[in-house]
């Protein structure tokens, strides 16, 4: 299916409205019962896409209120108090906002140390913990998840993956009443994996509609190319909405804005799926880029290392085509927003930036996957779900040279060595680099052949009928 382009123009006030309007019918709503938009999980993108509406929708406040779920208690430390101080101080427009709301003492108090500032209530001054240095528009907070969902008419997932399925599980003890089924936008980015009864990646939508029973019609997803600072500068950025025409196309529409392009796409599961894979080889790329630069192994090449960039993307490209055979019956059509959204996050997502805090040494695996500062990074648990998935022998393929059975993660190297690094932790990041110098390590062309003439289509991997 094509991909529909939104139509883009500049937007005023009056067709803002208009589409505020138009979704509203959609949705049945009465004149005097706002449209009511909830954002659950409060991370760096979770935040700016309830921030994008707020600015854009929270004007007309009879006909829409907008908020956003996150937990409290989480207290921010005196550093990050004192990085937030700089910040407001800095921006002139910024600093009289504060003042004007009577919230700038609190900050002043935080940076002497003589009181201490949580991230809820930042939140509400327009600060997402994950991304302070961008300071958003004014949102309204809820701590309380039942205040938060249980009239909901949107919901905005922005929970990473590893968190969707319990949090959407306690959801659905506040929506047994309901009458109408919300509708709900995932922005997850990560994947999880199961083997029983049979091998398949689940993907976040998929664990929204088993916690909730919310009909699948009424779940899409959303992704592309983003990054979440960019966007709410207005830099021009598009995405894709993905899901039931029903819901789609209207929310396409309402979503757009002038600087932000959406298509709508009616392939749910397999956008979701290559929006997670990605994030599997942006922290690898980091690896060798850090150690390449760093340890001057390579001494002529510049500091951006564009030579072994290239070997390595030449390398990751071949396994996500290999991959995206086995998950899609037309993997050729996600070639272009595959590559975009892992050309974005090896540039300045925060995979990425783990990937080379890691290869410095600035963090450890002792660490954990979820971040001070940047939030949780879901290509760790990318890495485990898609390897342990192509790695059952369920799976396994005639190998064309050896002419043995071999499972397709046997066949992805530099998927295996990340797994090895990041989850059994046998080795050093250095051992990326040595997998890519492995002499016995096949042309990424021989890869890709492979892909074309042994792989096939195999639908219950995404949990679809055959």
């Amino acid at each position: 299916m094509m991909d529909h382009l939104v139509e883009t123009n500049s937007v005023p006030s009056r067709l803002v409205e208009e589409r505020l309007d138009e979704i509203r019918r959609v949705m049945g709503k009465a004149d005097d019962d706002p449209l009511r938009i909830v954002g659950v999980g409060a991370g760096a993108w979770g935040s700016v896409f309830i921030a994008m509406l707020q600015e854009n929708y929270g004007k007309f406040r009879g006909k829409v209120s907008v908020r956003i779920w996150r937990r409290g208690g989480r207290a921010i430390d005196k550093a990050t108090a004192e990085h937030l101080f700089e910040v407001i101080n800095s921006r002139e427009e910024l600093l009289r906002r504060l003042i004007r709301r009577c919230a700038y003492l609190k900050y002043v108090e935080a940076r002497l140390g003589d009181r201490v500032l949580y991230a809820d209530e930042i939140l509400k001054d327009g600060f997402c913990l994950n991304m302070i240095e961008t300071p958003l528009c004014p949102l309204k907070v809820v701590t309380n998840l039942q205040e938060a969902v249980w009239d909901a008419d949107i919901v905005i997932n922005g929970l990473p993956s590893t968190e969707t399925f319990q949090v959407f599980n306690e959801i659905s003890k506040y929506w047994k009443e309901r009458v109408n089924a919300p509708v709900i936008i995932s922005l997850a980015k990560g994947v999880e994996a199961e083997f029983e009864p049979h091998p398949r990646i689940v993907t976040p939508t998929q664990m929204i509609h088993r916690a909730t029973g919310i009909p699948l019609e009424n779940i899409l997803y959303l992704g592309g190319p983003n990054i979440a600072s960019e966007v709410y500068n207005k830099e021009y950025a598009n995405a894709r909405i993905c899901g039931s025409e029903k819901w789609r196309k209207p929310l396409g529409k309402f979503l757009r804005q002038s600087h932000f392009i959406v298509w709508d796409n009616s392939d749910l599961i397999t956008h979701e799926v290559m929006g997670g894979l990605k994030n599997v080889y942006a922290i690898g790329a980091v690896f060798v880029l850090a150690f390449l630069y760093s340890t001057g192994m390579v001494a002529t090449l510049t500091k951006e290392s564009a030579t072994s960039k290239s070997v390595y993307f030449a390398h990751c490209t071949s396994e996500m085509i290999f991959i995206t055979h086995l998950l899609a019956k037309e993997p050729e059509k996600l070639a272009g927003p595959l590559l975009a959204d892992t050309y974005v996050t090896l540039l300045k997502g925060r995979n990425a930036w783990y990937g080379q805090k890691l290869a410095k040494g600035e963090l450890s695996l002792e660490m954990g996957d979820s971040i001070k500062g940047k939030g949780m990074i879901q290509g760790v648990s990318a890495v485990k779900a898609f390897f342990e998935l192509l790695n059952q022998s369920s799976l396994s393929l005639q190998h064309p040279e050896e002419g043995k059975p071999v499972t397709p993660a046997e066949l992805c190297p530099i998927l295996k060595m990340l797994y090895r690094i990041l989850i059994t932790r046998e080795f050093s990041c250095e051992a990326i680099l040595e997998a890519l110098r492995d002499e016995t390590m096949n042309d990424p062309r021989e890869l890709i052949e492979i892909a074309h003439s042994h792989l096939f289509f195999q639908p219950w991997l995404l949990g679809q009928k055959p």
